[in-house]
């Protein structure tokens, strides 16, 4: 907000004669005060003048915005000119955009086409279309991205009634992986660099005979459709190839981060019941080899085909069970896909459940076609876009990333360096990307350091951000970085194969917010009593494609569908366990979760997964972890209660210590215990459950 007259500080009077408010002359001292030259500082004061005037504040604040306020000039500035423009605007109406949608450009919008061709004028009309004629939603989208059948289904739901298990496309065969090449063959599909920053390319007709060779060494060795296949490696290149091999040869991936310890990939292998896996003998980080063959050895994995980190050869010595890169790759680059059903599996991912093993999540051949509907719908993503965004196949935005861009004919920038660095600002700004994912905290880490400044991000169409809850000031400097582009908040699940609620590119973007559920899908915020409620936890009203129907190791109905109330009307709900805000003018706010699951840098883990491991430290009696946010925003701090044995008197910090290392060669290392604090017993309800709503009240920041 403007602090009104400097009288110390001498002031330029407009040019031309006109006359300056009050307010614009307040924020005409800031501006100056903040190092502006003259000149600049009255263009931006004369300009939020003006929009005042004119009436139309947020027409105002797109030219603004887009024409004034360059990357350049320092960030408090941008927040200085939208607090003088937007002073006295009606909150209670919604929240004062910071990115304002141009009419011209919402014209060529992928929504704007499909609300021309259903001859809907308005978005709120169009989710309303989406979720009461969902089968012929989900035809239009399946057309609309083409893919490829090699037998048509029957219809679109066998039983959209039975919510739980629609059963979608029934009779169709199809391999996921044909509609990912349905471009021209010598546009390029990977554009990927190491950290020398050095761009290398991969055309799609390139990629496909590396997944084709893929497919066909598969068979060679033995494995045959079904059989389950574990990758745990980098986001790379031929890691892209390997994961569209594997579901071409009708074979199913199994996800692993590779920052996971060796306990945890002998989990992931175990349930997924895995017969091979691909890996790298190391992780080339910052000149330092990390050992990751190794830890797949540990796991006591099955036979490995393992890829040489660097071009020079291995930097390990190979079981004798296990095949190099080169001597598993076939020289056949035809294959035939595999025809599969539309629910058979295509890759199993991992969720934190409340019990020890995570929950595994069957990705099918359908799943994908969600992907690239939430990329074509929400992330606007077009033929020739090119898209990044910093993940692994472990994790589900990884295959989404592949989806999503390669089903909408567009190219993924991969880069093998650390994103925190200058390095991978500009491959971004070098490779033109048009769509870049973050994860809050990554946001951050580019603001503290400065690490965008100087980089010309102006091909960037949109940012989008997942995994954590935003912290709008960061979200607002983000924007400002590629000239004022919209973030779109995107926030779903591996069991929903996207989102379920998110942005677009035709409303105004607000920071840290979300404009709509995801199109094809509606949610319900209900109190702790089942009634609907403006703040409260999100359900779900199925069905959608991309929703999962089966767990490998829970049953699915009690994880989700038991013991939930109805909705509003009547409505079958979905439990999903994230705690949402309803703003005025149809955004949301999110609050992280309802259940005893949190996100720690992106990354969903439950407190069992976390207690199982820190129960064992010598004098630890019982412990309850829990999740709290920073005071300013930002990722989740992790803090672990702690009870001592009668005879045990540990020092916190010590046991802090113990703490961090029995996580860190147990569960990942990317798990930083912020505090731990010994209490006498925790608290419990008289059913014995542990009240971790009352811990985290007692660790909120005050």
């Amino acid at each position: 907000m403007c602090s009104g007259i400097n009288p110390a500080r001498p002031r330029l009077p407009y040019h031309r004669g006109m006359t300056a408010s009050p307010a614009a002359i307040g924020l005409l001292d800031e501006l100056t005060a903040l190092g502006l030259p003259a000149v600049q500082a009255e263009t931006l004061a004369r300009a939020v003048d003006d929009g005042r005037a004119a009436g139309d504040v947020e027409a105002s604040w797109r030219h603004i915005a887009s024409s004034l306020l360059r990357p350049d000039i320092p960030f408090e500035a941008h927040r200085l000119v939208h607090a003088a423009l937007f002073a006295g605007w009606d909150a209670s109406a919604r929240p004062a955009p910071v990115w304002v949608p141009d009419p011209t450009e919402v014209q060529r919008t992928n929504l704007a086409a499909l609300m021309a061709d259903e001859e809907i004028d308005e978005y709120r009309a169009l989710h309303e279309w989406s979720i009461s004629d969902r089968t012929g939603f989900w035809a239009e989208m399946i057309d609309r991205l083409g893919v490829r059948f090699m037998t048509k289904p029957d219809r679109i739901a066998a039983d959209e009634a039975n919510v739980e298990e629609p059963r979608w496309l029934p009779g169709a065969r199809l391999n996921i992986v044909d509609s990912c090449f349905l471009t021209d063959p010598e546009a390029t599909a990977i554009t990927h660099a190491g950290e020398d920053g050095v761009p290398h390319t991969m055309t799609f007709a390139q990629l496909e005979d590396l997944a084709n060779r893929v497919a066909n060494g598969l068979l060679d060795i033995g494995l045959e459709p079904g059989d389950a296949i574990g990758v745990d490696m980098l986001m790379t290149a031929e890691s892209v190839a390997i994961y569209l091999g594997i579901v071409r040869a009708g074979c199913i991936v199994v996800s692993i981060a590779d920052s996971f310890a060796a306990e945890e990939i002998a989990t992931r292998l175990r349930i997924a019941e895995a017969r091979a896996i691909f890996t790298q003998d190391v992780i080339l980080r910052g000149g330092r080899a990390l050992p990751l063959y190794e830890k797949v050895v540990s796991a006591g994995a099955p036979v490995a085909i393992v890829l040489p980190a660097a071009d020079n050869g291995f930097d390990v010595d190979l079981r004798e069970s296990d095949l190099a890169w080169s001597e598993f790759l076939s020289d056949e680059e035809a294959f035939e896909p595999v025809a599969c059903a539309p629910s058979d599996h295509s890759n199993i991912l991992f969720s934190s459940g409340t019990t020890g093993d995570p929950k595994a999540i069957p990705w099918t051949h359908l799943t994908p076609i969600k992907c690239a509907a939430d990329g074509w719908l929400h992330h606007d993503i077009r033929p020739g876009d090119v898209v990044a965004w910093p993940t692994n196949l472990g994790w589900m935005m990884g295959p989404w990333l592949i989806y999503a861009a390669f089903m909408n004919k567009a190219s993924i920038v991969l880069y093998e360096g650390a994103p925190t660095t200058r390095g991978f600002c500009e491959f971004i700004a070098n490779a033109r990307v048009t769509m870049l994912g973050v994860v809050p905290s990554l946001v951050k880490a580019w603001r503290l350091a400065d690490t965008a400044a100087g980089l010309d991000w102006s091909a960037i169409r949109c940012f989008s951000s997942t995994g954590e809850c935003s912290n709008a000031d960061d979200m607002f400097w983000l924007m400002s970085r590629a000239g004022y582009k919209p973030v779109i908040e995107y926030c779903g699940g591996t069991e929903i194969g996207g989102g379920y609620i998110t942005g677009t590119m035709v409303q105004p973007a607000v920071p840290a917010t979300f404009t709509t559920a995801a199109l094809g899908l509606d949610l319900v915020i209900l109190d702790e009593q089942g009634k609907a409620a403006e703040t409260g936890e999100l359900f779900l009203v199925p069905p959608s494609i991309g929703l999962s129907t089966e767990l490998l190791n829970r049953d699915h109905h009690e994880v989700y569908f038991e013991g939930t109330p109805a909705g509003p009307n009547g409505e079958v709900l979905r439990r999903h366990g994230d705690e949402m805000k309803r703003l005025p003018g149809g955004y949301f706010q999110a609050l992280g979760r309802a259940d005893d699951t949190m996100n720690l840098g992106g990354i969903k883990i439950s407190s069992a997964e976390l207690e199982r491991v820190v129960n064992e430290l010598p004098g630890v009696k019982e412990t309850a972890a829990i999740a709290t946010p920073p005071p300013g925003g930002g990722p989740d701090l992790l803090v672990i209660y702690a009870v001592a044995e009668p005879d045990a008197r540990p020092d916190p910090g010590e046991l802090r210590g113990a703490m961090q290392m029995a996580i860190r060669d147990h569960l990942n290392p990317l798990f930083r215990v912020h505090e731990v604090k010994i209490i006498p017993s925790l608290p419990r309800t008289a059913s014995n459950k542990v009240m971790r709503r009352e811990l985290r009240q007692a660790s909120a920041p005050s």
